[in-house]
């Protein structure tokens, strides 16, 4: 269970705006937040992480506390069981595919390696680097190192933006399949109404600071 309950200030074209989330997201769940650009969802990924300090709170996921305002414990982001995919992707340029997933493990698997190499149809790029790589490739590599770490939290910051339909499904596909094999609780930024209603169990709308938490049926 990931228990959250923060607030944040955050600086919008309105002025400052404060955002607040309070929600309980049961384990082994895929959860999207949706909002307009500017609502806060990419911060909320960032305070989940350790990345930024909410203004208050509590933060807890199933028996550790990881940010807790009151008891000043702010958690550092790689003591937190986390994997977590930027929206640009963050890979290293000189490195390549099969090292750049390699550098996502805490300890060294390379069994695991390989099975996220086929997973994401990447066995046979596994000595390109980046720059040679297309977005949805990209995507794919960089998918593969945030779950390489074996985290019970997976946070996907708009992994699908920018592609073509085509390929836009075939990752819904692999994001689910592997969201489905790890047991991994996933949180995903969308903007896609029919991709959250495909993909994910809860909604979490957010509007002028304020977060909602809804099953996808109602949304």
């Amino acid at each position: 269970m990931l228990t959250i309950d923060v607030k944040r200030t955050m600086l919008t074209t309105d002025g400052e705006r404060e955002l607040h989330l309070k929600a309980e997201i049961p384990s082994g769940k895929l959860i999207c937040f949706f909002g307009k650009s500017g609502a806060g969802k990419t911060t909320i990924l960032r305070m989940l992480a350790g990345l930024i300090e909410p203004l208050e709170g509590v933060i807890r996921f199933n028996d550790g506390i990881w940010y807790d305002s009151k008891k000043k414990i702010q958690v550092k982001p790689q003591a937190r069981d986390i994997g977590y995919m930027f929206q640009d992707y963050a890979l290293f340029p000189n490195m390549s595919v099969e090292s750049n997933i390699r550098y996502g493990q805490v300890e060294v698997d390379l069994d695991e390696v390989e099975a996220l190499l086929k997973l994401f149809d990447l066995t046979k790029l596994r000595h390109q680097k980046p720059l040679r790589l297309s977005g949805g490739q990209k995507q794919r590599c960089a998918l593969a190192r945030a779950l390489a770490r074996k985290p019970k939290l997976l946070l996907l910051d708009e992994p699908l933006s920018s592609l073509d339909s085509e390929m836009r499904v075939s990752l819904q596909e692999e994001i689910l399949k592997a969201h489905q094999l790890m047991g991994v609780t996933t949180i995903m930024i969308s903007h896609d109404r029919e991709e959250i209603k495909k993909m994910a169990d809860f909604v979490i709308t957010i509007k002028k600071g304020v977060c909602e938490m809804i099953e996808v049926g109602e949304f």
